[in-house]
Protein backbone atom coordinates (compact mmCIF):
# COMPACT_ATOMS: atom_id res chain seq x y z
CA UNK A 1 0.00 0.00 0.00
CA UNK A 2 1.28 3.46 -0.86
CA UNK A 3 1.89 5.97 1.93
CA UNK A 4 -0.74 8.67 2.23
CA UNK A 5 1.72 11.47 1.55
CA UNK A 6 2.21 10.25 -2.01
CA UNK A 7 -1.36 10.08 -3.23
CA UNK A 8 -2.57 13.64 -3.61
CA UNK A 9 -3.97 13.98 -7.12
CA UNK A 10 -2.28 17.28 -8.00
CA UNK A 11 1.13 15.80 -7.21
CA UNK A 12 0.90 12.58 -9.23
CA UNK A 13 1.09 11.37 -12.82
CA UNK A 14 -2.06 10.14 -14.53
CA UNK A 15 -1.05 6.47 -14.37
CA UNK A 16 -0.76 6.70 -10.58
CA UNK A 17 -4.25 8.15 -10.31
CA UNK A 18 -5.65 5.06 -12.01
CA UNK A 19 -4.06 2.76 -9.42
CA UNK A 20 -6.90 1.30 -7.27
CA UNK A 21 -4.78 1.54 -4.12
CA UNK A 22 -4.26 5.22 -4.77
CA UNK A 23 -7.95 5.78 -5.39
CA UNK A 24 -8.82 3.98 -2.13
CA UNK A 25 -6.25 5.84 -0.06
CA UNK A 26 -7.02 9.28 -1.44
CA UNK A 27 -10.78 8.97 -1.11
CA UNK A 28 -12.26 11.33 1.51
CA UNK A 29 -14.38 9.56 4.13
CA UNK A 30 -18.05 10.45 3.96
CA UNK A 31 -18.13 11.60 7.57
CA UNK A 32 -15.41 14.12 6.96
CA UNK A 33 -16.42 15.24 3.47
CA UNK A 34 -18.01 18.43 4.76
CA UNK A 35 -15.06 19.27 6.99
CA UNK A 36 -12.27 18.63 4.53
CA UNK A 37 -11.77 20.42 1.21
CA UNK A 38 -8.80 18.26 0.22
CA UNK A 39 -7.06 15.08 1.28
CA UNK A 40 -3.55 16.36 2.11
CA UNK A 41 -2.84 19.07 4.64
CA UNK A 42 -1.87 22.41 3.10
CA UNK A 43 1.37 22.52 5.09
CA UNK A 44 2.52 19.37 3.28
CA UNK A 45 1.38 20.02 -0.29
CA UNK A 46 1.06 23.61 -1.53
CA UNK A 47 -0.44 23.03 -4.93
CA UNK A 48 -2.80 25.60 -6.48
CA UNK A 49 -5.87 23.86 -5.05
CA UNK A 50 -4.53 24.62 -1.56
CA UNK A 51 -4.87 28.39 -1.93
CA UNK A 52 -6.57 29.31 1.32
CA UNK A 53 -5.78 30.91 4.63
CA UNK A 54 -4.17 27.62 5.66
CA UNK A 55 -1.81 27.71 2.67
CA UNK A 56 -0.22 31.15 2.33
CA UNK A 57 1.47 32.06 -0.92
CA UNK A 58 5.23 31.52 -0.73
CA UNK A 59 7.02 34.67 -1.88
CA UNK A 60 10.59 34.23 -2.99
CA UNK A 61 12.68 37.28 -2.15
CA UNK A 62 14.22 39.36 0.57
CA UNK A 63 12.10 40.82 3.39
CA UNK A 64 10.41 44.03 2.32
CA UNK A 65 10.71 43.32 -1.40
CA UNK A 66 7.58 42.63 -3.47
CA UNK A 67 7.35 39.16 -4.94
CA UNK A 68 6.34 38.11 -8.44
CA UNK A 69 2.52 38.04 -8.53
CA UNK A 70 0.85 34.65 -8.87
CA UNK A 71 -1.00 35.87 -11.95
CA UNK A 72 2.31 36.48 -13.72
CA UNK A 73 3.81 33.00 -13.38
CA UNK A 74 3.21 29.30 -13.79
CA UNK A 75 3.77 26.77 -10.97
CA UNK A 76 6.16 24.76 -13.18
CA UNK A 77 8.65 25.45 -15.94
CA UNK A 78 11.48 23.72 -17.79
CA UNK A 79 14.58 25.27 -16.30
CA UNK A 80 16.61 24.95 -13.12
CA UNK A 81 14.84 27.67 -11.10
CA UNK A 82 11.11 28.25 -10.53
CA UNK A 83 9.46 31.33 -11.97
CA UNK A 84 8.86 32.82 -8.52
CA UNK A 85 12.63 33.08 -8.07
CA UNK A 86 13.97 33.87 -11.54
CA UNK A 87 11.24 36.46 -12.05
CA UNK A 88 11.82 38.27 -8.76
CA UNK A 89 13.91 41.19 -7.55
CA UNK A 90 16.26 38.92 -5.65
CA UNK A 91 17.35 37.34 -8.92
CA UNK A 92 17.95 40.75 -10.45
CA UNK A 93 20.20 41.62 -7.53
CA UNK A 94 22.06 38.31 -7.31
CA UNK A 95 21.59 36.25 -10.49
CA UNK A 96 22.66 32.69 -11.05
CA UNK A 97 22.98 30.81 -14.37
CA UNK A 98 19.77 29.53 -15.92
CA UNK A 99 19.66 26.30 -17.91
CA UNK A 100 16.77 24.85 -19.88
CA UNK A 101 16.27 21.18 -19.12
CA UNK A 102 18.33 18.81 -21.24
CA UNK A 103 19.78 21.33 -23.69
CA UNK A 104 23.39 21.28 -22.48
CA UNK A 105 23.47 17.48 -22.37
CA UNK A 106 21.86 16.95 -25.77
CA UNK A 107 24.12 19.47 -27.52
CA UNK A 108 27.32 18.86 -25.59
CA UNK A 109 29.34 18.14 -28.78
CA UNK A 110 28.54 21.64 -30.07
CA UNK A 111 29.80 23.41 -26.97
CA UNK A 112 32.87 21.18 -26.78
CA UNK A 113 33.65 22.25 -30.34
CA UNK A 114 33.11 25.93 -29.54
CA UNK A 115 35.43 25.72 -26.54
CA UNK A 116 38.39 25.31 -28.89
CA UNK A 117 37.52 28.30 -31.10
CA UNK A 118 38.85 31.69 -30.03
CA UNK A 119 37.34 33.83 -32.79
CA UNK A 120 33.80 34.96 -32.03
CA UNK A 121 32.76 35.18 -35.70
CA UNK A 122 33.94 31.63 -36.35
CA UNK A 123 31.99 30.40 -33.34
CA UNK A 124 28.88 32.08 -34.74
CA UNK A 125 29.40 30.40 -38.13
CA UNK A 126 29.83 27.00 -36.48
CA UNK A 127 26.66 27.53 -34.47
CA UNK A 128 24.63 28.47 -37.56
CA UNK A 129 25.99 25.40 -39.37
CA UNK A 130 25.15 23.15 -36.43
CA UNK A 131 21.59 24.48 -36.29
CA UNK A 132 21.12 23.86 -40.02
CA UNK A 133 22.47 20.34 -39.72
CA UNK A 134 20.83 19.27 -36.46
CA UNK A 135 17.36 20.56 -37.38
CA UNK A 136 17.65 19.90 -41.14
CA UNK A 137 16.80 23.53 -41.82
CA UNK A 138 18.08 23.40 -45.40
CA UNK A 139 16.63 19.95 -46.11
CA UNK A 140 13.10 20.04 -44.67
CA UNK A 141 12.19 16.69 -46.21
CA UNK A 142 14.62 15.00 -43.84
CA UNK A 143 12.72 16.57 -40.96
CA UNK A 144 9.44 15.12 -42.20
CA UNK A 145 8.14 18.24 -43.95
CA UNK A 146 6.81 16.69 -47.13
CA UNK A 147 4.98 18.12 -50.11
CA UNK A 148 1.74 17.86 -48.11
CA UNK A 149 2.99 20.55 -45.71
CA UNK A 150 2.67 24.23 -46.59
CA UNK A 151 5.99 25.32 -48.05
CA UNK A 152 6.23 28.43 -45.88
CA UNK A 153 6.30 26.32 -42.69
CA UNK A 154 9.71 24.95 -43.68
CA UNK A 155 10.99 28.52 -43.43
CA UNK A 156 9.62 28.98 -39.91
CA UNK A 157 12.97 28.75 -38.13
CA UNK A 158 14.54 30.44 -35.13
CA UNK A 159 15.83 33.19 -37.43
CA UNK A 160 12.29 33.85 -38.72
CA UNK A 161 11.06 34.14 -35.12
CA UNK A 162 13.84 36.56 -34.19
CA UNK A 163 13.29 38.75 -37.23
CA UNK A 164 9.52 38.59 -36.85
CA UNK A 165 9.87 39.78 -33.27
CA UNK A 166 12.00 42.72 -34.39
CA UNK A 167 9.44 43.63 -37.07
CA UNK A 168 6.29 43.34 -34.95
CA UNK A 169 6.32 42.69 -31.18
CA UNK A 170 2.61 41.82 -31.37
CA UNK A 171 2.75 39.53 -34.39
CA UNK A 172 2.66 35.76 -34.85
CA UNK A 173 6.39 35.21 -34.41
CA UNK A 174 6.30 37.37 -31.27
CA UNK A 175 3.50 35.18 -29.90
CA UNK A 176 5.72 32.13 -30.47
CA UNK A 177 8.58 33.81 -28.62
CA UNK A 178 6.36 34.81 -25.70
CA UNK A 179 4.94 31.29 -25.58
CA UNK A 180 8.46 29.86 -25.51
CA UNK A 181 9.36 32.03 -22.49
CA UNK A 182 6.09 30.99 -20.84
CA UNK A 183 6.88 27.31 -21.37
CA UNK A 184 10.57 27.33 -20.50
CA UNK A 185 10.74 29.93 -17.72
CA UNK A 186 7.19 29.92 -16.40
CA UNK A 187 6.65 33.66 -16.93
CA UNK A 188 3.27 34.52 -18.41
CA UNK A 189 2.92 37.22 -21.07
CA UNK A 190 1.27 40.41 -19.86
CA UNK A 191 0.60 42.05 -23.21
CA UNK A 192 0.23 41.01 -26.83
CA UNK A 193 -1.51 43.67 -28.86
CA UNK A 194 -3.73 44.19 -25.82
CA UNK A 195 -3.65 43.38 -22.13
CA UNK A 196 -3.32 39.69 -21.18
CA UNK A 197 -3.82 40.18 -17.46
CA UNK A 198 -6.93 37.98 -17.47
CA UNK A 199 -6.19 34.39 -18.61
CA UNK A 200 -9.10 32.96 -20.57
CA UNK A 201 -10.29 36.36 -21.78
CA UNK A 202 -10.93 36.96 -25.51
CA UNK A 203 -7.55 38.72 -25.71
CA UNK A 204 -5.87 35.69 -24.16
CA UNK A 205 -7.61 33.35 -26.57
CA UNK A 206 -6.41 35.42 -29.51
CA UNK A 207 -2.84 35.24 -28.20
CA UNK A 208 -3.06 31.46 -27.75
CA UNK A 209 -4.47 31.03 -31.27
CA UNK A 210 -1.69 33.16 -32.74
CA UNK A 211 0.94 31.20 -30.84
CA UNK A 212 -0.51 27.88 -32.03
CA UNK A 213 -0.62 29.10 -35.62
CA UNK A 214 3.04 30.09 -35.38
CA UNK A 215 4.06 26.68 -34.09
CA UNK A 216 1.84 24.57 -36.36
CA UNK A 217 3.73 22.43 -38.85
CA UNK A 218 7.17 23.68 -37.80
CA UNK A 219 10.32 21.69 -37.20
CA UNK A 220 10.89 21.65 -33.43
CA UNK A 221 10.76 25.43 -33.40
CA UNK A 222 10.80 25.81 -29.62
CA UNK A 223 13.76 23.44 -29.41
CA UNK A 224 15.57 25.69 -31.86
CA UNK A 225 14.91 28.61 -29.52
CA UNK A 226 16.20 26.52 -26.61
CA UNK A 227 19.54 26.11 -28.33
CA UNK A 228 19.67 29.76 -29.39
CA UNK A 229 19.26 30.77 -25.73
CA UNK A 230 21.93 28.30 -24.62
CA UNK A 231 24.33 29.65 -27.23
CA UNK A 232 23.56 33.23 -26.17
CA UNK A 233 24.45 32.37 -22.57
CA UNK A 234 27.59 30.61 -23.71
CA UNK A 235 28.72 33.65 -25.67
CA UNK A 236 27.94 36.05 -22.85
CA UNK A 237 30.09 33.96 -20.51
CA UNK A 238 32.93 33.94 -23.06
CA UNK A 239 32.72 37.64 -23.94
CA UNK A 240 31.97 39.02 -20.46
CA UNK A 241 33.54 36.56 -18.02
CA UNK A 242 33.61 39.04 -15.11
CA UNK A 243 30.20 40.62 -15.59
CA UNK A 244 26.87 39.67 -14.09
CA UNK A 245 24.69 42.50 -15.49
CA UNK A 246 24.34 44.82 -18.47
CA UNK A 247 22.91 48.32 -18.15
CA UNK A 248 20.17 48.53 -20.78
CA UNK A 249 17.61 51.17 -21.72
CA UNK A 250 14.06 51.16 -22.99
CA UNK A 251 12.09 54.16 -24.23
CA UNK A 252 8.37 54.35 -23.42
CA UNK A 253 5.70 56.97 -24.03
CA UNK A 254 3.18 55.94 -21.38
CA UNK A 255 4.58 54.51 -18.18
CA UNK A 256 1.00 53.95 -17.04
CA UNK A 257 0.78 51.18 -19.64
CA UNK A 258 3.36 49.25 -17.59
CA UNK A 259 2.60 47.41 -14.36
CA UNK A 260 4.27 49.45 -11.61
CA UNK A 261 4.39 47.27 -8.50
CA UNK A 262 6.14 49.69 -6.15
CA UNK A 263 7.28 53.30 -6.27
CA UNK A 264 10.60 54.44 -4.82
CA UNK A 265 10.93 51.17 -2.95
CA UNK A 266 13.04 48.02 -3.10
CA UNK A 267 15.98 49.97 -1.64
CA UNK A 268 16.45 51.73 -4.93
CA UNK A 269 16.10 55.26 -3.63
CA UNK A 270 14.31 58.23 -5.21
CA UNK A 271 13.48 57.99 -8.90
CA UNK A 272 13.19 54.23 -8.94
CA UNK A 273 10.22 51.98 -9.46
CA UNK A 274 9.59 48.25 -9.37
CA UNK A 275 8.02 47.31 -12.71
CA UNK A 276 6.59 44.00 -13.90
CA UNK A 277 7.77 43.74 -17.50
CA UNK A 278 6.16 41.67 -20.22
CA UNK A 279 7.70 38.20 -20.35
CA UNK A 280 9.73 39.37 -23.39
CA UNK A 281 10.84 42.97 -23.96
CA UNK A 282 13.35 44.78 -26.16
CA UNK A 283 16.07 47.01 -24.74
CA UNK A 284 19.07 48.86 -26.14
CA UNK A 285 22.64 49.41 -24.94
CA UNK A 286 22.37 53.01 -26.15
CA UNK A 287 20.43 55.49 -24.02
CA UNK A 288 20.16 57.87 -26.97
CA UNK A 289 18.81 55.17 -29.25
CA UNK A 290 16.25 54.11 -26.65
CA UNK A 291 15.10 57.73 -26.45
CA UNK A 292 13.91 57.54 -30.04
CA UNK A 293 11.11 55.20 -28.91
CA UNK A 294 9.72 57.27 -26.04
CA UNK A 295 10.22 60.37 -23.95
CA UNK A 296 10.62 58.37 -20.75
CA UNK A 297 13.64 56.10 -20.51
CA UNK A 298 13.82 53.07 -18.27
CA UNK A 299 17.36 52.25 -17.18
CA UNK A 300 17.68 48.66 -16.01
CA UNK A 301 20.55 46.51 -14.79
CA UNK A 302 19.64 43.26 -16.54
CA UNK A 303 21.17 39.99 -15.31
CA UNK A 304 23.01 38.23 -18.12
CA UNK A 305 21.00 34.99 -17.64
CA UNK A 306 17.86 36.91 -18.59
CA UNK A 307 19.11 37.88 -22.04
CA UNK A 308 17.41 35.64 -24.59
CA UNK A 309 19.51 36.96 -27.50
CA UNK A 310 20.97 40.21 -28.82
CA UNK A 311 21.67 41.80 -32.17
CA UNK A 312 25.40 41.06 -32.32
CA UNK A 313 25.01 37.40 -31.37
CA UNK A 314 24.84 36.17 -34.97
CA UNK A 315 25.81 37.97 -38.19
CA UNK A 316 22.77 39.66 -39.71
CA UNK A 317 20.35 38.17 -37.19
CA UNK A 318 19.01 41.57 -36.15
CA UNK A 319 19.61 44.85 -37.90
CA UNK A 320 17.81 46.87 -35.25
CA UNK A 321 19.08 49.42 -32.75
CA UNK A 322 21.66 47.29 -30.91
CA UNK A 323 18.67 45.33 -29.65
CA UNK A 324 18.77 43.10 -26.60
CA UNK A 325 15.78 40.84 -25.98
CA UNK A 326 15.17 40.49 -22.25
CA UNK A 327 13.20 37.84 -20.37
CA UNK A 328 10.63 39.48 -18.11
CA UNK A 329 9.63 39.50 -14.47
CA UNK A 330 10.10 42.11 -11.78
CA UNK A 331 12.81 44.72 -12.29
CA UNK A 332 13.96 47.72 -10.34
CA UNK A 333 14.19 50.50 -12.92
CA UNK A 334 15.44 54.08 -12.82
CA UNK A 335 13.49 56.67 -14.77
CA UNK A 336 14.86 59.50 -16.84
CA UNK A 337 13.26 61.91 -19.29
CA UNK A 338 14.70 63.53 -22.40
Amino acid sequence: MLPALLVHGACQHFWILRNPDVARLSAIPEKSAKALAYDIDAAICRDPDKESSAAPTLTAGLPGLPGLPLAARLPINRCNLPAAILGGLTFQRAPTPLAIDGVATLHRPLFDLLDDIENVDERAQRFVGYMASHFSLEQPAQAGLTAHHPRQRAKATYLRVVRGWAFDADGREAAVLKGWVESRFGLLPRHHGESLREPGSPAWQRYVAMRAAGLYGTNALESQLDLLYAYCQYELARQFPQRTHLRLYRGVNRLLDHEVIAEGEAKGGPGTKVVLLNNVSSFSRSRERAGEFGDTILGVDVPLPKLAFFSALLPGMLKAEDEHVVIGGLYRVRLATL
